[in-house]
């Protein structure tokens, strides 16, 4: 099953060059492991409020790509992260992980037919 949901994706980006759809596909690509990095370190330390603001952030960037499998893992993390609830975050955090790197793949798919 795809994580990008590509009808949405196509919908929303129809109207972009084609230059400017492989810019924003080249700085998920480039930013993603920081990203997953930063999440992990608040999770790590336990930093709430760093935990909320991050998946927040990664919510918004994934949800760019229509993948809404992505944007609820994050969500859950995001969630945690403004109540301050540390059960199972390390599960949920390898969740997102997995979900992010067939997303990741995904994109360099979809990029290719941009090029």
């Amino acid at each position: 099953m795809n994580v990008i949901d590509n009808q949405s994706f196509n919908d929303s980006f129809q109207y972009f060059d084609k230059e400017i759809v492989v810019e924003i596909l080249d700085i998920f690509l480039n930013e993603y492991e920081e990203r997953l990095s930063t999440i992990k370190k608040s999770i790590d330390e336990l930093d709430f409020p760093k935990l909320k603001f991050h998946a927040h952030s990664m919510k918004g960037v994934v949800a760019n790509f229509a993948a809404p499998s992505a944007q609820a893992a994050a969500k859950t993390l995001e969630d945690k992260g403004t109540n301050s609830i540390g059960d199972d975050l390390i599960g949920d955090y390898e969740k997102l992980e997995e979900i992010t790197l067939k997303l990741v793949e995904e994109i360099k798919v979809l990029r290719e037919n941009f090029v």
